[in-house]
């Protein structure tokens, strides 16, 4: 089973590039099972009507499911070479391709952050953007420095990456340690309680801090705690007060027309603890395919 049965097999033509990473092991509860994630988002594309909501026909999407990358689930240090490498492959013969990611726990993100950076020419164009329920900044957390805890902490040390141009935007549930860590690197996020406030305050807010920093190019990472545990119940963390569907919607379809979108994911589903009714895993296929779109869009 493919994405929206999108094509194996990369081409001259092809835009988006979708791919899986089933690994789960850097989680730090075992309620949930994010590794079976990717599979089952794909199964599902074939209950959802095969437009967009502005009305794109999803067969003509320039886009290709490639599958998985191969994960030996306690071998840390090798899936990290492994990802490299498969997006490496990505990139061969068409350095504008857009990787999609679905994972997965949150750390699947950082080697595919990685990945991205390092073959961007002008690294100073280069910003990573968040949305996530915490901060996940620890130094380090139960198995050590690899963890989705310290996802972005990781992604922080990267030699191109700085207080300038990565933001963690719905942060809600963050303990003292990571608190004292952001502040002290005066790290940006935007918390949650501003949804009160509007949805764009968080657009005006995130284009301001990127274009402050002539950030160009973005890489999107989307935890789906980010959004409220009343329409994505299915995740290891269900912490209220989260984004609506629309509000993310509006989101990111602002964020694509300000910035050239050059990779995005979306992780820590869980399709063991989602309701009969699937509710979460298509709500995940929805902000995949509209993320899509809205990209697309940008470039006409």
């Amino acid at each position: 089973m493919r994405f929206f049965n999108f094509k194996e097999e990369i081409n001259d033509d092809t835009h988006f590039v979708i791919f899986g990473i089933p690994w789960d092991y850097l989680t730090s509860t075992d309620l949930p099972n994010s590794s079976i994630t990717p599979d089952s988002i794909r199964n599902i594309t074939d209950d959802i009507g095969f437009t967009t909501e502005l009305g794109f026909h999803i067969t003509n999407f320039q886009a290709a499911d490639i599958g998985n990358v191969e994960i030996i689930p306690t071998s840390v240090e090798l899936n990290i070479r492994k990802i490299d490498t498969f997006l490496k492959e990505i990139y061969t013969g068409n350095e504008d391709i857009i990787p999609i990611m679905i994972g997965g726990d949150h750390f699947c993100t950082y080697p595919v952050v990685k990945a991205v950076g390092d073959q961007i020419e002008k690294k100073e164009e280069f910003g990573v953007l968040i949305f996530d329920a915490h901060l996940d900044f620890y130094q380090e957390w139960d198995k050590g420095v690899y963890s989705h805890a310290t996802l972005s902490h990781r992604i922080f040390d990267l030699e191109y990456i700085n207080n300038k141009n990565l933001i963690i935007v719905g942060a809600r549930d963050i303990d003292i340690e990571e608190l004292n860590l952001a502040n002290s690197e005066n790290l940006k996020f935007l918390n949650a309680y501003h949804i009160i406030d509007g949805i764009d305050y968080y657009i005006d807010k995130i284009k301001e801090f990127y274009h402050k920093s002539n950030i160009k190019k973005l890489y999107v990472s989307i935890d789906i705690d980010a959004l409220n545990p009343s329409i994505a119940p299915g995740t290891g963390y269900a912490i209220p007060g989260g984004f609506s569907y629309r509000e993310m919607w509006k989101i990111l379809k602002e964020i694509a027309l300000s910035f050239n979108v050059v990779g995005f994911d979306l992780v820590e589903v869980a399709p063991n603890l989602d309701l009969e009714n699937r509710m979460t895993l298509i709500l995940a296929v929805k902000l995949i395919i509209e993320f899509m779109d809205f990209i697309r869009r940008s470039k006409l």
